[in-house]
């Protein structure tokens, strides 16, 4: 059975890794897909567009329907340029996946401000311009899927990552005021935060013993294993399903907590530096832990 049967969908950064296997696998499940890469590399420099062709053309020998596009989604412009190419090639657009990512590493006190802007803008601004390109169209026709993509390094935290970080913390908030401003027509947004073996986290170092046994371990996780849930939250099955972090680790899928309040003090007479000494430490049984990723899934991914 086909559960997505003459939807149309756009996946960007679909060339590769992720954004491929959430491509090939909407299209088997029948919807017809815009492949938007510009090719670049994982530091988003150059551009290749036989990346986005070769995706098209397995969808087509497959069976399917599929065109290719090269804009980058860091610009508005081409935002709107790439949800165009989706109305003139099937009339509709009904589903957003934003995948497209690139990484600049560095630790914060060596971050230049073009490596800050060059993540904010693919991921976080990215994310906004499709998701700005497409909402009119969906509210118009009172229905609509966005799927963000989010990362643990945002949500918990990893070393050398403040623009990563950032971007992809901002697009769980994004995910979010979509998901509230959008309820009304019927639109859903949810964010995923993949555990897959990319390019984007090919440049790990295999230094020492421990680096390459962590990185044995995460070539384990199979892009493919993220694109089920992606397809499931385009779906019809998923109209209740919405405003929600997701996290795939394999054959393990994760709903994560988003931030309430944990803990309170109330001082009648206000606060001052004196008052708030006395009392930290009842707040600071509360406190988040600083942690990477790894701390806190530090078991053995289920394959």
């Amino acid at each position: 059975m086909s559960n997505l049967n003459n939807k149309v969908a756009i996946v960007t950064g679909a060339g590769r890794g992720i954004g491929r296997e959430i491509a090939l696998l909407l299209a088997k499940e029948g919807a017809k897909v815009v492949v938007n890469d510009l090719g670049g590399g994982a530091d988003g420099s150059g551009n290749d567009s036989k990346v986005a062709d070769e995706v098209v053309y397995e969808i087509k020998e497959a069976g399917g329907e599929a065109v290719a596009n090269y804009d980058s989604v860091a610009e508005y412009e081409s935002a709107n340029n790439i949800v165009q190419t989706a109305l003139n090639a099937f009339g509709r657009i009904d589903i957003v996946v934003n995948n497209a990512g690139i990484l600049r590493d560095r630790m914060l006190f060596k971050m230049s401000e073009e490596e800050w802007d060059a993540v904010i803008a693919v991921h976080l601004k990215g994310s906004f311009n499709m998701t700005r390109a497409a909402a009119p169209y969906f509210k118009a026709q009172k229905s609509g899927r966005f799927i963000h993509f989010t990362s643990t390094s945002g949500l918990i935290g990893n070393i050398g990552q403040a623009n990563y970080a950032a971007a992809k913390l901002g697009i769980a908030g994004l995910s979010k005021i979509a998901a509230l401003d959008m309820a009304r027509y019927n639109v859903t947004s949810n964010a995923v935060a993949p555990f897959a073996w990319s390019r984007l986290i090919g440049s790990i170092p295999t230094e020492t013993d421990k680096e390459k046994a962590r990185v044995a371990k995460l070539k384990q996780l199979s892009p493919a294993h993220i694109a089920p849930l992606v397809a499931f939250l385009s779906s019809d099955e998923a109209s209740d399903v919405t405003g929600q972090i997701f996290g795939v680790r394999g054959k393990e899928i994760i709903v994560f907590s988003q931030p309430r309040p944990v803990r309170s003090v109330y001082n009648a007479e206000g606060w001052s530096i004196d008052s708030l000494s006395d009392i930290k430490g009842s707040l600071q049984s509360s406190f988040t832990p600083l942690e990477v990723s790894a701390d806190v899934f530090p078991y053995e991914p289920l394959l």
